[in-house]
């Protein structure tokens, strides 16, 4: 496949997401934004990576105005690599992500898991510990959404059996509501 070809299939798979979901993911961080809500962001390996992109653009890129009173309020539990080693060390990798939401969460936050097969144990054992503490779980997933997809409160999925174009694609949908976002929040502003 040359790089034509594959701008070409990157961009059939893009058109194949349900703008319904991506729209309602919208919603759910403006809600948290209104609401004064902390926003959490996990991931492994490259969704670990654009988990800790995108908390930071929901953080700072949404930001319209200096004068602002209130932010989103986003973090990704991927980035604090000493806490992390510890929690595996001590209690298992499968706990990375749950041991810092018992430290951090509240209920009513929200839990965004990015996952392309949506089978990791530390982001399954975090979704359902946010389900039993009030939090709403939002999942980002590819493959067949594996069983991250079925546990969660909300899910935005790309059916595709290819890991580097789901993260890519999960990449491009993360930018997209960063530029959404940071207009309704000016519109916001300017009522």
């Amino acid at each position: 496949m040359d790089l034509k070809e594959y701008i070409n299939y990157l961009q059939s798979n893009l058109q194949k997401i349900d703008e319904g979901q991506v729209k309602k993911l919208s919603d759910l961080i403006f809600d948290a934004y209104q609401n004064e809500k902390m926003i959490f962001v996990i991931g492994n390996g490259g969704s670990a990576a654009n988990a800790s992109h995108f908390a930071q653009d929901l953080a700072k890129g949404t930001r319209y105005s200096e004068k602002q009173e209130k932010y989103i309020k986003a973090f990704s539990l991927t980035d604090n690599f000493p806490y992390i080693s510890a929690i595996g060390n001590d209690h298992g990798y499968e706990n990375i992500f749950t041991m810092q939401l018992k430290t951090f969460a509240k209920k009513g936050d929200l839990l965004i898991a990015i996952s392309g097969s949506g089978n990791s144990p530390n982001i399954i054992n975090a979704i359902e510990w946010g389900n039993e503490n009030g939090l709403t779980t939002i999942g980002i997933t590819g493959y067949d959404g594996g069983k991250l997809s079925k546990i969660n409160s909300f899910n935005v999925h790309s059916e595709l059996n290819d890991m580097c174009t789901v993260e890519s694609i999960h990449s491009v949908l993360f930018h997209y509501l960063i530029i959404d976002l940071k207009n309704r929040i000016e519109k916001d502003l300017s009522k």
